[in-house]
């Protein structure tokens, strides 16, 4: 079994398409071995209480109070992972950039997903700022994509899938909205079938 953990900061929506997947068959021999909230009040937390799943709530302010640098944050939670058995991490909605304290405790193995095409609309609220965008007519798309995390820049990386989204002249932000999170699901689920499964893959000149 692949264990894998999900970072959450929020409603969790995106962490329940994947526990739909696993418990579905469609992410075989995938275990959700522990779902990590920075916030106390993330809906997240209850989705993984619902159907089982171990949860750590794992706030960086005591942290910030005692003075201690945000990269000891990063290596604690790391090996806390690390005690899970994890060897996949999962950011869905996880609101931290992390620092090489955590990334080379896991290099290729961390994944994002950001609802903005490669290169646009790094950071915060990309949905929104698309939408103005558009409505300045300097855009006609956007979209959503899922990339592994090498390092500390924003929303960067390899990319493991892409969608573009067009947007339309009659639709509200909460529509925009709306659609892109139904394609987070999607392609979020997809692009974790296809980065296990290429991993599962016998090596040429394997026996197996």
């Amino acid at each position: 079994m692949t264990r894998i953990a999900v970072l959450v900061s929020g409603f969790g929506s995106n962490l329940q398409a994947i526990i739909d997947a696993v418990e579905g068959g469609r992410l075989p021999d995938v275990e959700l071995a522990l779902v990590v909230s920075n916030r106390r009040e993330a809906c997240g937390i209850r989705r993984a209480v619902r159907h089982g799943i171990p949860v750590i709530y794992f706030p960086m302010a005591p942290y910030t109070r005692a003075g201690r640098p945000r990269d000891e944050y990063d290596a604690d939670l790391a090996g806390l992972l690390e005690s899970f058995d994890v060897t996949w991490v999962v950011m869905a909605g996880w609101m931290h950039v992390w620092s090489d304290a955590f990334l080379t405790r896991f290099p290729s193995r961390v994944i994002n997903l950001h609802p903005a095409l490669p290169g646009e609309f790094a950071g915060t609220d990309a949905i929104a700022r698309a939408y103005r965008a558009f409505q300045r007519d300097e855009i006609e798309r956007t979209g959503v994509m899922v990339h592994l995390v090498p390092d500390e820049a924003v929303d960067a990386g390899p990319v493991v899938v892409k969608e573009v989204v067009r947007i339309h002249p009659e639709e509200s932000l909460e529509e925009l909205k709306e659609r892109i999170h139904t394609l987070e699901h999607r392609l979020l689920v997809q692009a974790l079938h296809q980065l296990l499964c290429e991993e599962r893959q016998p090596a040429p000149g394997s026996s197996r």
